[in-house]
C-alpha cells in the first residue's frame, strides 16, 4: 500500500496564514464537511462510498476529495487499482470534534436531531466518544487510573489496562494519553494511544459492535454487564 502525499505537505512555513485560509475554505462546503464526518469513524472509504454518504454525484465527489487532499485534511491510500480515503490523522479528527463543539455554541440551534443511541456511544476517529466515553473517563479520574491532569495513565491505570487486555504502545508517536473534549456531552473523554487501546479492547471482547458505515457503536448485552462491572455504568 502506498501513500499519496497532499500538496499541503509542501507548503512553506512562511505561508502559514495562506495555509490556514486553505483549510478554512476546504471546510466551508457542507458536502465536504459531510465527507469528513463520515471519515471520523477512523476507517478508509472509497470515493463511491463517500459519494453516497454526501449524496452528491461521483464527479462532484472527485472535486471535493481533491480539495480536501490539497488542504491536508485527508490522505489517499492506493492499494492495487483501488484508492481509499481517510483523515490525515487523529489531529484532524480532534480539529473536527472541536469544531462540532464550537458550532453548537455559536448560535441558537434547534433541538438536536442526533439519535440518542449515537449520542450515547460513537467513535471519535480511533477512540470512543459520547456519554458512555465521558462516564468512563470520569470513573478513571475518580479511581485514579489517570494522573490528575489526564495527561497519562497512573500505575494503577496501567495495571487495569493490562488486566483488561487493552494493549498500550510505549513507543507510539502520538500522545500516550490525553483528554478529548466531547462535542455532544461538553465533557472530556479519553483520547490518545490509551483511548485507542481501550476502544480496540472493547471491540475485541465484543462488548461494543460497530454499525457498518457509521460512527455509531452499539453496546452488546455482555458489554452492558462489563460496563457496569468495570466502571459502574448502567446503560440507559
Amino acid at each position: 500500500m502506498s501513500l499519496l502525499q497532499s500538496e499541503h505537505d509542501s507548503l512553506p512555513e512562511s505561508g502559514l496564514e495562506k495555509s490556514m485560509s486553505l483549510v478554512a475554505a476546504a471546510l466551508s462546503d457542507p458536502s465536504r464537511v459531510t465527507i469528513l464526518c463520515a471519515l471520523m469513524d477512523g476507517r478508509a472509504w472509497t470515493a463511491t462510498e463517500l459519494s453516497a454518504a454526501a449524496s452528491v454525484a461521483a464527479s462532484t465527489t472527485s472535486g471535493h476529495l481533491a480539495r480536501l487532499l490539497s488542504s491536508g485534511l485527508i490522505i489517499c491510500l492506493s492499494q492495487g487499482r483501488h484508492r481509499y480515503y481517510s483523515l490525515a490523522g487523529h489531529h484532524i479528527a480532534g480539529l473536527l470534534e472541536n469544531l462540532m463543539g464550537v458550532s453548537t455554541h455559536s448560535r441558537a440551534l434547534p433541538p438536536p436531531r442526533t439519535p440518542e443511541h449515537l449520542r450515547y456511544a460513537r467513535t471519535c476517529y480511533d477512540h470512543l466518544a459520547g456519554e458512555l466515553a465521558v462516564n468512563i473517563y470520569a470513573f478513571m479520574l475518580q479511581e485514579k487510573w489517570l494522573e490528575p491532569d489526564g495527561s497519562s495513565l497512573a500505575s494503577v491505570g496501567k495495571t487495569q489496562f493490562h488486566d483488561l487486555g487493552a494493549v498500550l504502545h510505549p513507543e507510539a508517536r502520538r500522545k500516550a494519553c490525553c483528554s478529548c473534549l466531547d462535542w455532544s456531552e461538553r465533557r472530556f473523554h479519553l483520547g490518545g494511544d490509551a483511548g485507542h487501546a481501550l476502544l480496540t479492547c472493547f471491540l475485541q471482547h465484543a462488548w461494543l459492535l460497530r454499525v457498518p458505515g457509521y460512527r455509531e457503536v452499539t453496546v452488546t448485552k455482555e458489554g452492558a454487564k462489563a460496563m457496569h462491572r468495570l466502571f459502574g455504568i448502567s446503560q440507559p
